[in-house]
């Protein structure tokens, strides 16, 4: 024995509830995703879309320095600590930033 579909009422009723869904999807529908750059701008108000010399000029990302030993070499280089600061203490559940 095959199992039978909705009744036809009912399933008029739920095409349509989809259709309205569809609609309502397509209206709301944007990047979920903002840029990193957007990030920064909006946190930090560091544009990095523009060049921070002339304003006009477009940024783009040429290189991403992931190996620790490459990034401690020019951070001591350019005279600062290249060990990261320590990791904060992890907050119970209900306990405030301030505290």
């Amino acid at each position: 024995m095959v199992p039978q579909g909705p009744p036809a009422q009912a399933q008029a009723t739920t095409e349509a509830a989809a259709a309205a869904g569809c609609e309502v999807e397509t209206v709301q529908a944007r990047p979920h995703r903002i840029s990193w750059a957007r990030l920064l701008k909006r946190v930090f108000d560091i544009d990095m879309e523009r060049c921070p010399n002339c304003g006009a000029g477009e940024l783009k990302i040429i290189a991403a320095i992931l190996e620790r030993p490459a990034i401690e070499k020019i951070l001591t280089h350019l005279g600062l600590d290249p060990q990261p600061p320590p990791r904060g203490r992890a907050r119970e559940a209900g306990q405030d930033f301030a505290t």
